[in-house]
C-alpha cells in the first residue's frame, strides 16, 4: 500500500497550490482521508479530513476559510486547496488514510495507517 502527496511547491502569500493525494493498493474511495503538515522543528498536526463518501469535513482552526479539501472518487483522488497562503503554512504536507474517522478524533495522527511520502510547501516572498 502506498500513498503519494504532490502539488506542492513555492509560493507567495496570498497565494494557492492544489495538492493531491493518490493511492496504490487500496481504495482510497472506501477510506477517510487526512491531510497532516510539519514544520521544521514542530510536531504533525492535523490540517483537515474528509470522509469516505464525502459528507463530512474537517478544518483545522487555522486554516478554516482558506483550505479546502475535496474527493473525486472516480479517480480515486483526494485534493487540497489551499489558498490565500501564510508562511507559517510553509510544511511537509503528508495525506493519510483511515477506514473510518471518529469526528472528534480526526486530527490525531496515530489513528491513521496509511501514510504518503509527503510534499514541501514553502510560502515566501
Amino acid at each position: 500500500v502506498q500513498l503519494q502527496a504532490s502539488g506542492g511547491g513555492l509560493v507567495q502569500p496570498g497565494g494557492s497550490l492544489r495538492l493531491s493525494c493518490v493511492a496504490s493498493g487500496l481504495n482510497l474511495r472506501d477510506y477517510s482521508v487526512g491531510w497532516f503538515r510539519q514544520a521544521a522543528g514542530k510536531e504533525r498536526e492535523g490540517v483537515s479530513c474528509i470522509r469516505s463518501n464525502g459528507g463530512s469535513t474537517f478544518y483545522a482552526e487555522s486554516v478554516k476559510g482558506r483550505f479546502a479539501i475535496s474527493r473525486d472518487n472516480a479517480k480515486t483522488t483526494v485534493y487540497l486547496q489551499m489558498n490565500s497562503l501564510k508562511p507559517e503554512d510553509t510544511a511537509v504536507y503528508y495525506c493519510a488514510a483511515v477506514r473510518r474517522v471518529i469526528n472528534s478524533a480526526w486530527s490525531l495522527a496515530r489513528l491513521y495507517n496509511y501514510w504518503g511520502q509527503g510534499t514541501l510547501v514553502t510560502v515566501s516572498s
